[in-house]
């Protein structure tokens, strides 16, 4: 089977596997006027047990890692968090340059997709495991940490707009329309000769301590110290932990398909410079993300299971819809609050989880077999 094939085999038997097919059911809910209105109290329910279901696996199957695995899993783990930061950087300037948007609304807008996404991550994890193909027991640690660097990006992007001392108060630059002289010169003079931190303390508490965050990391503690004690939780025939994490996959993608197809009429707002960004960017950043773990992988001089692949590129694609907004509510809440979540929801996570996961398995086997490893 040559690529091509490989890629129409994979990506029709991946639009009709029924976590995609509650997608489709749940974006379709708006378009048809559908009078459904999907549970918060549900919503979260099912985030917080996947986020504790994926960390929890990962933390068991971490502490059976050698030194030296669990030595080049740090590695991974430090190469993932500068190369989304790096991520992070490369958006705002295609933004800048793609776009009409403000400043301060593109510097948010990359601090999305300088993080990554844990429902196209819990969704590719779905994809793989249907199809069988295995992936390095580490990734939901490269989940957490991957998490970080796009807060970081938008963060000192907007901080440095700030101390400019030119910003008003609603957020806009000098020659950006709406932009008002008589705020901007009380900025000025408010913030001149202060020196104010980048990051606040309850900034930085909202970054490492969003519920998020926290539950995968606190599952992957759990998971680690547990499997060292000899508990054996997350294997293949329990019924909690492994048995019902597709269906609750399948609930938790249709209330994304609802939220993914609401946020689509916002993405007028941002021009077709935004629309084309949205689109290409997890193409670009995706492939970046695949040649930087196979560049790894030929420093190590070990081949990498092809799902450590395809994982690795869903979070160098992918784009935040939880992290950062939350600490975009708190540290930034001049940007816009909707033409983020327009592009990373309504574009981003619906071009990935129904093409990107099979354009990344067949870009990964490309570079496979171009490059390959032993």
């Amino acid at each position: 089977m040559d690529l091509l094939d490989q890629f129409i085999y994979n990506f029709t038997h991946n639009l009709f596997k029924p976590i995609l097919l509650f997608f489709y059911l749940g974006f379709l809910i708006p378009i048809l006027k559908v009078p459904l209105e999907f549970p918060p109290a549900l919503y979260k329910a099912l985030t917080i047990y996947l986020l504790i279901a994926i960390g929890w696996h990962g933390g068991e199957e971490l502490a059976e890692l050698t030194p030296d695995n669990l030595s080049d899993a740090v590695g991974f783990m430090l190469i993932g968090f500068t190369s989304n930061f790096i991520i992070g950087i490369a958006a705002y300037y295609a933004l800048r340059n793609m776009t009409r948007l403000r400043k301060i609304d593109a510097a948010t807008v990359a601090g999305y997709y300088g993080s990554d996404s844990a429902g196209t991550y819990v969704t590719a994890v779905g994809v793989l495991v249907t199809a069988n193909i295995a992936y390095a027991a580490y990734m939901p640690v490269m989940l957490a940490v991957m998490e970080i660097p796009g807060c970081l990006v938008a963060l000192y992007l907007v901080s440095k707009m700030r101390h400019s001392g030119v910003m008003d108060e609603n957020g806009t630059m000098p020659g950006e329309p709406g932009y008002d002289p008589i705020s901007g010169k009380v900025q000025e003079v408010k913030h001149h000769g202060q020196s104010q931190p980048i990051f606040s303390k309850k900034v930085l508490h909202e970054i490492f301590f969003n519920p998020g965050l926290y539950l995968l990391f606190g599952g992957i503690v759990i998971g680690y110290v547990s499997r060292l004690q000899g508990v054996h939780v997350t294997e293949a025939n329990d019924k909690f932990f492994v048995v019902l994490f597709q269906g609750v996959l399948c609930l938790f993608l249709l209330e994304m398909g609802m939220t993914a197809c609401s946020r689509l009429k916002d993405l007028k707002l941002g021009g077709k410079g935004f629309i084309a960004f949205a689109l290409i960017a997890p193409n670009v950043f995706a492939t970046f993300g695949i040649m930087v773990a196979h560049g790894y992988s030929m420093f190590l001089d070990q081949p990498f299971e092809v799902g450590t692949y395809v994982l690795f590129a869903v979070l160098s694609g992918a784009a935040s819809y939880i992290a950062v907004p939350a600490v975009q509510r708190i540290a930034i809440p001049e940007a816009s609050p909707t033409l983020p979540l327009a592009a990373s929801l309504g574009l981003t996570f619906t071009y990935n989880v129904t093409i990107g996961i099979p354009v990344y398995i067949m870009l990964t086997t490309a570079v496979i077999q171009a490059l390959p490893v032993n």
